[in-house]
């Protein structure tokens, strides 16, 4: 969440008048570039909150292996050669929001091993403790 408030902060304050400066193609780029970084920082902030929600028990595990609750590979990176024509702080954000995004996509990818449609996905590790524990309780 701290990059979230970072990169708002950069793109509200310092980053407004970076782009100001910019050339047309380098300002569409910049204007490109920062709607891509928002939005993947958006999809981890929202994995991670599915996650704190089966957690505490607001959302039933197998509600989280949902196609809409996963975290997929981006699209495309045609950003490539962008980068260089970027203002440092936005290049910066970019790098650090990519490899966030491949840590919590790798977790994602292990926490909820892809199954085949005919295979039942295998149940949640913490829900069998949880159902024993509330059989200890309800006897």
């Amino acid at each position: 969440m701290e990059l979230v408030e970072q990169t708002a902060a950069y793109l509200d304050g310092a980053g407004r008048q970076d782009s100001k400066l910019l050339s047309r193609s380098a300002a569409l780029a910049y204007a490109s570039e920062s709607m891509r970084l928002t939005t993947r920082l958006m999809q981890v902030a929202s994995w991670l909150l599915v996650q704190r929600a089966v957690r505490e028990g607001d959302m039933p595990p197998e509600a989280a292996l949902d196609a809409g609750y996963r975290l997929g590979a981006e699209a495309d990176d045609d950003s490539a050669g962008v980068v260089d024509i970027l203002p440092a702080p936005l290049a910066t954000l970019l790098d650090r929001s990519e490899r966030l995004f491949e840590r919590v996509r790798h977790l994602d990818a292990r926490m909820y091993v892809e199954t085949s449609s005919e295979a039942t996905p295998p149940p949640h590790p913490v829900r069998s403790q949880i159902e024993r524990i509330r059989d200890a309780f309800d006897r």
